[in-house]
């Protein structure tokens, strides 16, 4: 509980660092700081011929955009501080992103992994059906999506929870996000929050005058990466980081870590991890964790659970750029230290933005009940096929084998998922630099970031006429 409510300190401390640049009413400043509202639902459900009571929580936000948008985490550790403090970060990703939705957060107290999977399916339903009947769960207010400790299963759960309570609702597949294919889901959901990762660090690559200042150079290729959190988010940006010539040199978990400083061979690590939900026994496996967080390389990516890196490491740090692939993983307090410090962090609520853009998608895909690609995929492809014909005409030479079905093909949905991805992270860290660079009083990328959610927010209420 301690963890949670510093958690919510430093994500309000960040708050009103920016907020006061922005010289913010203090009474505005409080509207969109405090969450509108937190519920907590109790709720039992008979199992082996015994009511087993569960607790649950959702918190709106902010509701200047609707509908509000945000995961549902199962875990023993949740708390009413803790989802008030994801939904705020969800406030500020979602208006930093250009995102039409506001911020919300939901969880349930519960180790998923304690269950059978058919028990667990039964206190999801029941769950949905206590947040559904007070509009929680709802596609034009309220879009849930997983989060730690639930998946792709949990949520169709809850499409088909929300679809039997509502049978008339045309939309009601876009009451959540992160389904399977099958069930409205869209393709590269999956991998989202890590490609966005990956995306966010080659977008901060991309200014080598930034670079030069922490000491990296501007290139991707063999930077020293070690990556806490093997999860969903740490796999996936682990993979496309070394498959883009990063070198992977330590993955920390809670049982252990595996250190290997010519580069983690992360497919192989993934298998074992997969059969054997453990790291033990893998090469290079030591039983050491948290402390290789102080280990020097050149990119260090926090994506597990919230203040991992505080007042009692920060000074420890040995990285030049750290990327927040978790939510709020560094403390108010360890980013002060950082900062004077002169190590470079890119901020949760951009980093992780994958996840919620992809989202986006799906919700919108959900609503137009058409996949992406369905109307130009063949008719981009008969227009590649004419070009590469013309091309070999007018040269009288064959277009290469190797590449000539790469060049004919139309754009697949997940073609047009991962380019729209990475246009907003390539967008929002364009608009965080600029900010950043014009603002003599901004100090960091997360203020930054910050002045600009805050400003639109602002904005917002004051058009709702607030």
């Amino acid at each position: 509980m301690t963890n949670s409510i510093e958690f919510l300190n430093s994500v309000n401390q960040m708050f009103d660092k920016s907020a006061k640049l922005l010289s913010l009413p203090e009474d505005l400043a409080t509207k969109i700081k405090l969450a509108n509202s937190t519920y907590t639902v109790n709720f039992g459900v008979t199992l082996k011929n015994k009511i087993h009571t569960f607790t649950g929580f959702r918190c709106v936000h902010s509701e200047h955009n609707e509908p509000v948008k945000g995961g549902i985490r199962y875990s023993l550790g949740a708390s009413q501080s803790e989802v008030e403090a994801l939904a705020a970060l969800m406030s500020y990703k979602c208006s930093l992103m250009d995102l039409p939705f506001g911020g919300s957060k939901g969880a349930l107290i519960i180790d998923p992994n304690a269950w059978k999977q058919e028990d667990l399916e039964r206190i999801t339903r029941r769950f949905t059906f206590e947040l559904a009947k007070r509009d929680l769960i709802h596609p034009s207010q309220n879009v849930p999506g997983p989060d730690m400790g639930t998946d792709e299963n949990v949520m169709a759960w809850i499409a088909d929870e929300y679809r039997r309570l509502h049978p008339t609702d045309i939309d009601s597949l876009a009451c959540v996000t992160g389904k399977p294919i099958s069930k409205g889901g869209v393709n590269g959901r999956t991998e989202a929050t890590g490609r966005g990762v990956y995306y966010a660090v080659q977008e901060f690559l991309k200014y080598p005058k930034d670079c030069k200042k922490i000491g990296l150079s501007p290139h991707l290729e063999d930077k020293k990466i070690i990556i806490q959190g093997f999860g969903n988010v740490g796999y996936y940006a682990a993979r496309f980081l070394s498959e883009n010539g990063a070198k992977i040199i330590t993955v920390i978990e809670k049982d252990g870590s595996v250190v290997n400083e010519k580069g983690i061979n992360i497919e192989s690590l993934k298998k074992y991890f997969d059969k054997k939900r453990t790291f033990i026994g893998f090469d290079g496996f030591t039983k050491t964790k948290n402390r290789f967080l102080t280990k020097k390389c050149d990119i260090l990516i926090p994506a597990a659970v919230e203040n991992v890196i505080n007042k009692d490491n920060a000074n420890n740090i040995h990285s030049k750029l750290i990327v927040e692939a978790g939510n709020g993983p560094v403390t108010a307090d360890a980013d002060d230290i950082l900062q004077k410090r002169g190590i470079a962090v890119l901020p949760d609520f951009y980093a992780n933005a994958g996840g919620v853009i992809v989202s986006y998608f799906e919700w919108v895909k959900n609503l137009s009940k058409m996949r992406y690609g369905l109307m130009q995929e063949r008719e981009e492809a008969k227009r590649q096929s004419n070009l590469v014909s013309a091309l070999e005409a007018m040269t009288d030479q064959d277009f290469p084998n190797d590449l000539k079905d790469e060049v004919i093909k139309g754009s697949t949905e997940i073609d047009l998922v991962r380019s729209g991805l990475e246009e907003k992270m390539s967008e929002g860290y364009s608009n965080i630099n600029e900010k950043f660079h014009s603002n003599k009083k901004i100090k960091d990328l997360r203020t930054a970031g910050m002045v600009i959610a805050i400003k639109k927010i602002a904005d917002a209420y004051s058009y709702l006429g607030i």
